[in-house]
């Protein structure tokens, strides 16, 4: 009986001690680093290869720039910048803290970037390059390279159409300050539905800048 005792008290210290370890949540690997120079993950020097996972923060100093891929996504990170990646209902998403992050998708529900209150993904299946600029909580700077995007704000979507650049405005009443920054003068503000937020033609410089960057994010030479 004695011996009994022992062995029920051996498997039950057992359980105990790898209970906890098998009831943990596990971290899911979201996606790869591919190019990163003066950038971290977490806390960590960002290197290629780095495995990503959500709820991983993404930063980079001035001068620097991380890319990670996952899945049917890329998203690129410039300099003084950060965002926190995460999974949005089994695809990968990210909340952009600060700075600019350049997206490229292979279909609507590959990747959705949210900023402040808006979330911006492609508008369609077909393969689409975009560009964010996190101004202030009040206001983006979203361009689009190739293929249309929708921005949604409490259920309102807007569509920033092919080739353009806009200023968002999360707040319609700063619409008639007009832009903070990020591209001098723009033009006259779209009816935006039930006026949860506005979208104001953004100035070419805006425009010329983010062709460059898109174009970087999407040349032959990049892993």
């Amino acid at each position: 009986m004695q011996r009994l005792r022992a062995i029920f008290a051996a498997a039950l210290s057992v359980t105990l001690a790898t209970g906890p370890l098998l009831g943990a949540p596990t971290a899911t690997a979201l996606g790869t680093v591919i190019t990163a120079e003066h950038a971290h993950v977490g806390d960590a020097s960002a290197s290629v290869g780095t495995t990503v996972y959500g709820g991983d923060r993404l930063s980079t100093e001035q001068q620097g720039n991380v890319q990670i891929r996952a899945g049917a996504a890329r998203l690129l990170l410039l300099s003084a910048s950060s965002a926190m990646v995460n999974d949005n209902a089994g695809a990968p998403s990210a909340n952009l803290l600060s700075g600019t992050a350049t997206f490229s998708t292979g279909n609507a529900h590959a990747f959705t970037l949210y900023a402040s209150t808006a979330a911006i993904r492609a508008q369609s299946d077909a393969p689409t390059v975009g560009q964010v600029t996190y101004l202030n909580a009040k206001e983006l700077l979203v361009s689009s390279k190739h293929g249309p995007l929708a921005v949604t704000v409490d259920g309102e979507t807007q569509t920033i159409e092919d080739g353009k650049a806009y200023h968002v405005y999360l707040d319609p009443d700063t619409a008639a300050q007009g832009p903070s920054g990020a591209g001098g003068k723009g033009g006259s503000p779209l009816k935006a539905g039930r006026s949860r937020f506005l979208i104001v033609v953004a100035s070419i410089t805006a425009i010329a800048t983010f062709i460059a960057v898109s174009e970087a994010l999407e040349s032959p030479s990049r892993p």
